[in-house]
């Protein structure tokens, strides 16, 4: 289990993260969510010791990441997949991390073989494609065989077979008991992944909650309707948002479909398609963040 408990970090006159606390449950994998500069790469630096919170604490299974006496066996974690020396091979490299920790070269093999590096185990680092650079960094969160694993973007670089054995691995751990937290800019591969989401911007707590509660409570959902007569039932609904897909093809937002239906028939309107449209978790995600965005495009 990882908890956050009023985690504070400031650099100067600039606060990055505020008063942030939450808790990572084990059997669930949570998306820890937020826009660029929310603070969420010095959350994790600070769960995971590296950077010292101002105020506030960060504990995985009830201590300190530095006070575990044997921590990859506790936490596997990736922050940064080229941390590798690039002229050691990715056998060399596993294995000089476990021997710090006493972990038997058997379970280097595995592991290579999990992260699908066995073909490639003696190959210099330096030569990896960004893909094979993420594998080899999952392989040595995996090391130690963990009951906590925490990840920072863990699809980049993947081509499609790579992130879905991201997938299909981290919704096994998580079945497995352990507590899985990983950090993604991808709502799509989020929404397929999580169990539970941590949200923050600008360092605070926006949303702590399932993904299922996030997306029902959005109020984002919207109507697809195609109808000959599109400008005229735009002006029939003026409490709501109307965006224009083609010529005969407005997606709204605000009054259900029922309500659409029944405005285009009192008024003799014909429609030829009126299908409501769940809200996706990147329209929830971009709802709650607005006002946390750092820095926003203007239309064109």
């Amino acid at each position: 289990m990882i908890r956050a408990e009023n985690l504070t970090k400031r650099y100067g006159d600039t606060t990055v993260v505020r008063d942030l606390s939450f808790t990572v449950r084990p059997g669930t994998v949570t998306g820890f969510l937020g826009p660029n500069g929310a603070g969420k790469s010095t959350t994790l630096r600070m769960i995971l010791g590296l950077d010292a919170p101002t105020s506030g604490r960060a504990t995985v299974d009830g201590r300190p990441y530095a006070r575990h006496s044997a921590p990859l066996t506790r936490v596997g974690a990736l922050l940064e997949a080229r941390s590798a020396h690039p002229g050691r091979t990715a056998r060399q490299h596993l294995t000089a991390l476990a021997l710090t920790h006493g972990i038997p070269r058997a379970r280097v093999a595995r592991v290579l073989g999990l992260s699908g590096l066995t073909r490639v185990a003696d190959r210099r680092v330096k030569g990896f494609s960004l893909g094979m650079g993420q594998r080899l960094g999952i392989a040595a969160a995996l090391l130690g065989d963990p009951a906590t694993v925490v990840l920072d973007e863990p699809v980049n670089g993947l081509d499609p077979e790579g992130v879905l054995w991201i997938r299909t691995l981290l919704r096994s751990l998580a079945a497995e008991g352990r507590t899985v937290l990983v950090s993604s800019h991808l709502m799509s591969e989020t929404a397929l992944t999580a169990d539970h989401l941590i949200i923050i911007g600008k360092g605070r707590l926006l949303a702590d909650t399932t993904v299922d509660a996030l997306v029902r409570g959005s109020g984002t959902a919207s109507v697809r309707v195609v109808t000959p007569e599109a400008d005229r039932l735009r002006t029939l609904l003026p409490g709501a948002t109307v965006t224009t897909e083609a010529p005969d093809t407005l997606v709204v937002t605000g009054p259900d479909a029922p309500e659409i239906g029944r405005t285009a028939a009192a008024h003799g309107l014909a429609l030829h398609e009126l299908t409501p449209r769940a809200p996706s978790l990147e329209q929830a995600f971009m709802a709650l963040t607005h006002d946390s965005v750092e820095y926003q495009g203007a239309p064109s």
